[in-house]
């Protein structure tokens, strides 16, 4: 039976109540099942991961299907996506956006490989035993976006010298919190500095946030890293915009959509190593047996056009060491 015939069949057997996977797995092609915190389509990294996977010498559509559960930042709609995907006998499940999504496929399965990318210490929250020996059934890259937030504050301070007051935009719901806002609080300390704290998981906190951020006089931001924020990037750079707000995020899609600047890991290349090990777990592999990934890749992006109607000029130092310099 041909691919489009057999999609056709399938589609016509109507969803997962009448898939019967178990029995067509071993005639078919493998099937990764991507749950996902943000919105589609995530073009790049989507794209990231396939390439990863040619690499591996797996191609969607050949000898590799590929699954995708999108929840919108809608993080409650999770664990019924991630049961869904084990209802239908994945042979990998890849998590994208952070913690929520990764735990709810741990508490969905403890026998399908799991191959997680997200922003904090998988060690320290628990979802992994160390970073050479994982354990159980979880395993992949961590951006270690928390431990660059010092950095970013660093970066930050030295396009905005002058700035007194710093902003932190942060889910609430976040487990980085804890790490996060402590860090943050101490090496703002260290140069003097008062941190504002704004919560927001919803376009009306991101609001309020703001205008919490003009009344206590924040001359600079911070924007953590976190799923639910990053489906609402239009709304926070275009709140930093009204406001005159100088930000610095943790991913370039801010600083593509005309955000100020960003500093971390290149995200690109981590979820291409997503897809690496997705494949290395199809050929055999064993989670328990790939250590647990760090980036060896960031980037610094700077929006000149941005800065620019901030008002601000970008010290030489910045625009030698920044990875791209959009105009």
């Amino acid at each position: 039976m041909s691919g489009m015939r057999r999609r056709a069949f399938i589609t016509l057997l109507g969803g997962a109540a009448a898939w019967p996977l178990a029995a067509s797995a071993q005639q078919a092609i493998p099937v990764i099942g991507i749950l996902a915190a943000p919105a589609p389509p995530y073009t790049e990294n989507v794209s990231a991961i396939r390439r990863g996977l040619n690499e591996t010498g797996f191609v969607e559509g050949r000898n590799v299907g590929m699954e995708f559960r999108w929840a919108e930042g809608q993080l409650d709609r999770l664990p019924a996506m991630a049961a869904d995907l084990v209802n239908r006998q994945v042979a990998v499940i890849v998590t994208v956006g952070g913690t929520p999504p990764l735990a709810a496929a741990r508490n969905a399965t403890s026998t399908i490989p799991i191959v997680f990318h997200m922003a904090g210490d998988p060690v320290s929250l628990g979802f992994v035993k160390s970073f050479n020996r994982p354990g159980g059934n979880v395993t992949d890259i961590s951006l270690l976006q928390v431990a660059l937030a010092a950095k970013r504050l660093e970066v930050l301070r030295e396009l905005v010298p002058t700035a007194r007051t710093i902003g932190l935009l942060i889910n609430p719901a976040n487990p980085n919190v804890e790490t996060v806002v402590p860090e943050l609080r101490a090496t703002a300390g260290k140069f003097g500095l008062q941190l504002v704290v704004g919560y927001a998981s919803s376009d009306s906190d991101i609001a309020v946030g703001f205008e919490s951020f003009v009344e206590a006089g924040v001359q600079a931001l911070l924007v953590d890293a976190d799923p639910v924020l990053l489906t609402r990037l239009q709304h926070i750079n275009a709140a930093a915009a009204r406001h005159s707000i100088p930000a610095m995020y943790v991913t370039r899609q801010y600083v593509d959509s005309g955000g100020l600047m960003s500093y971390g890991a290149n995200v690109a290349d981590a979820y291409r190593e997503v897809g690496v090990y997705a494949g290395k777990i199809l050929k055999g592999a064993h989670p328990t047996d790939l250590p647990v990934l760090q980036p060896t890749k960031f980037e610094l992006v700077i929006n000149l056009k941005t800065a620019k109607s901030l008002g601000l000029t970008v010290p030489q130092t910045l625009l030698v060491a920044a990875d791209e310099v959009i105009e």
